[in-house]
């Protein structure tokens, strides 16, 4: 196999490090922001990072645009990449490659986004008026489950892709 060819093969995996290293941005400048004094009280007097509206955007919604954004969909990249260098076979769908990076990537995109704008609104109304918080509350989960839940269906067709991967390796 030429090396143009090789490098053409996998242009694919670019989006997977594109979004890794945006996603260690994003989490970056949160984690600097978030340690300004005058953000950092903000954040504790709305709970952060233990409970109240503060714990969505200091750990939870942090976290996640690091964890998964940055480390999960980099190590998605790294097992997609592997797999044919170690057993000489093809991933066994690039369909599902496909499928995996743009269901992780909308899911932790949503995730964080949510996160950070209900965060910001409850910990507003948290301070200024508290009785208001539960009727955001019917719009928090709804949208809160269809982001994890297109995280979830990213996670779980890359994890079957790399068993049916490997299924097919040592299959004889």
């Amino acid at each position: 196999m030429s090396e143009q060819s090789s490098t053409h093969e996998l242009r694919y995996l670019a989006k997977f490090l594109i979004t890794s290293v945006l996603s260690f941005f994003i989490g970056t400048v949160h984690g600097v922001l978030q340690v300004i004094p005058a953000i950092r009280a903000w954040l504790d007097s709305i709970g952060s990072p233990y409970g109240g509206p503060g714990h969505m955007i200091d750990p939870l919604a942090h976290a996640h645009i690091n964890l998964v954004g940055g480390v999960t969909i980099l190590g998605m990249a790294i097992t997609y990449y592997l797999i044919p260098k170690i057993s000489g076979k093809p991933i066994y769908s690039m369909r599902m490659v496909e499928h995996s990076f743009w269901w992780t990537t909308i899911g932790v995109s949503a995730f964080y986004i949510s996160l950070m704008i209900f965060g910001i609104w409850e910990g507003q109304l948290w301070l200024t008026h508290p009785e208001a918080i539960p009727e955001i509350h019917r719009f928090y989960g709804p949208i809160i489950s269809i982001a994890a839940t297109c995280l979830a269906i990213g996670f779980w067709i890359y994890l079957a892709n790399v068993l049916l991967s490997f299924r097919s390796i040592y299959k004889k």
